[in-house]
């Protein structure tokens, strides 16, 4: 498969023209229609700028106006005292690659794919994947079920078996794997990372795969599970490009759904001596990104990242927006300049009013996590209908798209 195309922050023009778009989208939603006309002026030091006055289309979002058409603006260059409206982009300044955009193919979410007819699931994932079209390109999947499926299962169920014979992704074979191989053939660039909610219920002191703790003595033939996962799901047309060893590793949920509480020295041992070195001998190219959890536990970051040998075969952090502050990611980036910074879950409640046309409150949000040092945004739960399902856990996600259950008429959320 072919590496995704990375994009950096500057003024310079991407593959999404990311910046151009992002910077016009400030004026949009901040500034009245009839503010559309000004010219942006772009600085030329140190970079190349666009030919002056070729011309920019502007859609507004703001109000009552949803995409709107907007009078053009053109490009300039800046003169040397900055003015008060002026967009001042400068090309020599870049920050963080950005590797791109997704949600996640969650058991609930393929299923509910799964539901409509060939011809509206392809037209859907063509809306949604399609480098002409939306372009998402980094999405999640899970190791297992996650609280968002139709039921809760691992890849190897039943009592201990730590030479995994029973070791199986035949679940995932009934609508998942297809899914997620038409969503390849429609963006050949999509970017998969792998999650687990739990492991086997038989490597966890609780014993089933609601809540509880990860047991050391399984974590060699938890490694071997990941890599069975990642053959398996390579020999089907699948390849996952990241890892990471836990969903939410400071939560087991009261139980209430797959999860599982992980100490962080236990996280450091199994990507220091289990998980990288395993990986690392089959010549398995797949990445791990530790944590895989809120904002507020960077403290957790830093000190992983202390461990010279966890550094060896990981350099990466995923990050949920549920609980802290963006800014809290920033004090990881500056002890640890090199470290890639990965947003991989945040999302609606079905039930709250302004669910279907939250657009604002998301453009801040994702704003924040980009000016933060982030180089990818995954949505959780690419799909579900009405009423947040399939769900067996306590929370009441919705989904970037809505399938109804009843009429299979597809919603989109605005």
């Amino acid at each position: 498969m072919a590496r995704p195309k990375e994009v950096t922050m500057t003024g310079q023009r991407s593959r999404r023209e990311f910046l151009g778009i992002s910077a016009l989208g400030v004026v949009a939603t901040t500034a009245p229609k009839e503010s559309a006309g000004k010219v942006a002026r772009l600085v030329g030091e140190g970079g190349k700028a666009p030919r002056e006055g070729t011309e920019i289309s502007v859609w507004v979002t703001s109000g009552k106006d949803r995409f709107a058409a907007a009078p053009q603006l053109s490009w300039g260059l800046a003169p040397a005292a900055s003015r008060a409206g002026q967009i001042r982009l400068d090309p020599s300044t870049k920050y963080q690659a950005i590797l791109g955009f997704g949600g996640a193919f969650t058991d609930a979410a393929c299923y509910m794919f799964n539901q409509l007819s060939p011809s509206a699931r392809g037209q859907l994932l063509n809306e949604m994947f399609h480098p002409s079209e939306m372009d998402l390109n980094v999405c999640r999947i899970c190791v297992g079920s996650s609280d968002y499926s139709q039921q809760a299962y691992s890849f190897d169920e039943g009592d201990p078996d730590p030479e995994l014979a029973r070791f199986s992704i035949e679940h995932d074979r009934a609508y998942i794997l297809p899914l997620l191989r038409q969503a390849r053939q429609v963006n050949p660039d999509l970017f998969l990372f792998a999650s687990p909610w739990s492991p086997p219920g038989w490597m966890k002191s609780s014993g089933s795969m609601l809540g509880g703790s990860m047991r050391r003595h399984y974590l060699s033939a938890y490694a071997q599970y990941f890599l069975k996962f990642l053959q398996g799901y390579a020999a089907e047309g699948v390849p996952v490009q990241a890892v990471t060893p836990q969903n939410e590793v400071d939560t087991d949920q009261d139980g209430n759904m797959p999860a599982c509480i992980w100490a962080q020295e236990y996280e450091i041992e199994f990507v220091s001596s289990h998980l990288g070195p395993l990986l690392a001998s089959s010549g398995t190219p797949t990445k791990i990104w530790i944590l895989d959890h809120n904002y507020n536990l960077w403290g957790r970051v830093m000190d992983e990242l202390e461990d010279d040998q966890l550094r060896k075969y990981c350099n990466a952090v995923a990050w949920h927006g549920y609980v802290g502050t963006p800014e809290m990611m920033d004090k990881v980036q500056k002890a640890f300049p090199g470290v890639e910074m990965y947003w991989t879950e945040g999302g609606s409640d079905y039930k709250d009013s302004g669910y279907l046309t939250d657009w604002c409150q998301w453009g801040e949000t994702f704003c924040a996590i980009l000016r933060n040092g982030c180089r990818s945004i995954t949505a959780w739960n690419l799909a579900l209908d009405e009423q947040g399902r399939p769900n067996i856990g306590p929370f009441s996600c919705g989904g970037v798209v809505t399938i109804n259950s009843q009429g299979r008429k597809t919603t989109r959320k605005k």
